[in-house]
């Protein structure tokens, strides 16, 4: 544990620290995002950010290759080589956006290539346990493991890529979900299922640090964004992070088969860490589609720009969708490391419970203040 800290660590001080250069860099090469009618921001803003946090995690990465521990991560597997390549390369695809504006069919052929790299690295869902009848595990052969892994990979890019719209909501709701599959993996690793220095562990620690050492330079009011190269990375790290960790065992061997839920943990923990994410973007997808529009058409009906409809300010919206996103994530993965006992469904829905009430804060004190007027507005009766 003590170097996964040291390597979160320096993922977020060197983060942290090239950004204002970086952000220098941005604003003389005028890589700037104007104000658009759909985006809160005022003022024209520099972003490339993701460079400043792709910088971050290879200097993190570096540490750990020296490391006692952490060096075992290299040994036995490919993945952290075949994240960190196909990371870097869709940060520089990213960069390209962020100052040319690519159209959508190159960015879409980019990701795919960029999740296909990745998946040539070995970073595969080789194994789906199916709870349907007598399936159970299905091994799945290249053709369908490929195709598949790539499919979520740019799922989850583009889910994360639709969240960036204020100030310090991505770089937030990524270091939360990179540091909950940070304790799911290791609980694995800490069980016996796998190496404790596995690389779906490291990957999860160093994005953590690099979101954390990003994050005071973006949070409301943002002076740098991360940009297409910041999203689309945390997106490819995140989905490699959970096939690696996922993807490769048999669930079964998780919990006997008399507890559904212990076998479907290993497919739940990551949809429930990028819940966020993908239920903004299907929801985007079926709004555009059933309007006649582009999936990639950008409007401005997000879940972030709804709470800023319903009345709360912009540092306050992004907040609560931290909250959110610590619910969903931390408490499926505390499902999986304590399993379904009363305590713990208690404390899930108590923070359910509060979660619910802060959201809908606005629209409480709305109610009250429309009776209060229609009280006013009432005759009063005299004897």
């Amino acid at each position: 544990m003590r170097e996964f800290a040291v390597v979160l660590l320096v993922a977020a001080i060197v983060t942290y620290l090239l950004t204002p250069p970086l952000r220098a860099v941005a604003i003389r090469l005028r890589v700037m995002t104007q104000p658009r009618d759909r985006d809160v921001h005022a003022i024209p803003t520099p972003r490339l950010g993701g460079l400043a946090m792709y910088v971050g995690i290879l200097a993190a990465v570096f540490v750990a290759t020296v490391l006692p521990a952490l060096q075992r991560t290299f040994v036995f597997s490919q993945d952290i080589l075949g994240v960190l390549l196909a990371g870097g390369l869709i940060c520089l695809l990213g960069a390209l956006d962020d100052r040319f504006d690519l159209d959508a069919l190159t960015k879409l052929t980019g990701q795919i290539a960029c999740a296909g790299v990745m998946a040539l690295f070995g970073v595969q869902i080789t194994f789906l346990y199916l709870p349907f009848g007598d399936v159970g595990t299905v091994s799945l052969g290249s053709d369908i493991a490929v195709p598949l892994t790539i499919l979520l990979t740019v799922l989850t890019i583009n889910a994360m890529n639709m969240v960036d719209g204020l100030d310090g909501l991505l770089a937030g709701v990524a270091g939360i979900a990179a540091l909950a599959f940070f304790a799911y993996s290791y609980n694995l690793s800490r069980e016996g299922f796998s190496d404790v220095a596995s690389a779906p562990t490291l990957i999860a620690a160093v994005l953590t640090g690099a979101c954390l050492g990003f994050l005071p330079h973006n949070f409301q009011p943002a002076r740098i964004f991360l940009g297409d190269s910041g999203a689309m990375l945390i997106g490819l790290m995140l989905a490699g992070a959970a096939v690696s960790a996922t993807g490769k065992a048999d669930p079964q061997t998780f919990a006997s088969a008399t507890s559904l839920l212990p076998l479907t943990l290993p497919l739940l923990v990551p949809l429930a860490v990028l819940a966020f994410p993908l239920v903004d973007l299907v929801l985007a997808v079926l709004r555009r589609a059933r309007a006649g529009r582009s999936p990639f058409a950008a409007d401005k009906l997000h879940l972030h720009h709804r709470l800023l409809e319903i009345g709360h300010s912009h540092r306050r919206a992004v907040v609560i969708l931290y909250l959110w996103t610590m619910v969903l994530a931390f408490g499926t993965v505390a499902l999986a490391i304590f399993g379904v006992s009363p305590e713990v469904l208690l404390a899930l829905g108590s923070l359910l419970v509060v979660a619910v009430l802060v959201s809908t804060i606005p629209q409480l004190r709305s109610h009250r203040r429309t009776a209060g007027w229609a009280d006013a507005r009432r005759p009063v009766e005299r004897d």
